[in-house]
């Protein structure tokens, strides 16, 4: 089935002309799939409204695929009211399958295990979501969501390299089964080497980036910060590593998308 065609400036960095970043075709075939996208904020300009848009579109009506969310930010229960504002219809998130970390002790928190048995385990939870959906949907597109990277650093007692061992096994699945990764990080909590070799590697393995920062000019009523999407290249028919830059104003019936000096 086609993909509605992009409605907003943020659409039009992440779409090619006539496909989708997200394809509805398994194991790559066509359209976007096998691709990662990385949004990067601060504590200053939250991004959590960018991965609140890619989740919506990844559910949306015209695709058939499925989202696989790992969240160690919030519990199911705010996402769903935030699709439902959304105007996410309930049978769209039936595709939504969540697993929410802050409360799991499935991965052996209940027990004591090591950060690196619990992402093992975390692993494993994924990669069987992605064999029952092979199994049960005939091989629609999966897309993996990861709020936040941050955060799952903490949760692995501030090792980096587990959580980039971690984050090069989702990887993998782009290729074994042409998904699509999301990942929210927090670009400005790093500060010592080891920390920006994760930071670094992320950015390295993501085909799209999206940094969410404050103006550079300071505050202003009607424009709460700027966005910068960067496309390494093959996304878009009109060039490679394409860059976008535009502004955005967050407002209670959504989030407004414009070109710095447009909005009257």
């Amino acid at each position: 089935m086609a993909n509605s065609p992009p409605s907003t400036l943020l659409d039009e960095a992440l779409y090619s002309k006539g496909g989708s970043f997200f394809s509805t075709s398994p194991r790559g075939g066509g359209g976007g799939g096998g691709r990662m996208i990385l949004v990067e904020d601060c504590v200053e300009t939250s991004g959590a409204f960018v991965l609140h848009h890619l989740l919506k579109r990844s559910l949306s009506p015209s695709s058939s695929g499925v989202v696989v969310f790992l969240s160690l930010a919030q519990h199911l229960s705010h996402y769903e009211r935030i699709l439902r504002k959304m105007g996410c219809a309930q049978r769209d998130m039936k595709r939504l399958v969540f697993i929410d970390i802050l409360n799991l002790e499935g991965l052996g928190r209940d027990q004591r295990g090591s950060s690196e048995e619990i992402l093992i385990a975390l692993y494993g939870k994924v990669q069987k979501q992605f064999e029952l959906n092979y199994q049960s949907h005939e091989g629609n597109h999966v897309t993996v969501i990861i709020d936040d990277v941050s955060l799952m650093e903490v949760d692995a007692n501030g090792s980096s390299n587990l959580v980039l061992d971690f984050l090069h096994y989702c990887y993998t699945l782009t290729a074994q089964f042409g998904c699509s990764v999301i990942a929210l990080n927090h670009y400005d909590v790093y500060s010592n080497i080891d920390q920006l070799n994760l930071l670094l590697e992320l950015e390295y393995l993501a085909d799209v980036r999206i940094k969410v920062e404050p103006l550079a000019t300071g505050l202003a009523n009607d424009v709460h910060g700027q966005l910068t999407v960067s496309n390494k290249g093959g996304l878009v028919e009109d060039g490679c590593g394409k860059v976008h830059n535009f502004q955005f104003r967050i407002k209670d019936s959504g989030v407004e998308y414009f070109y710095p000096g447009s909005k009257s």
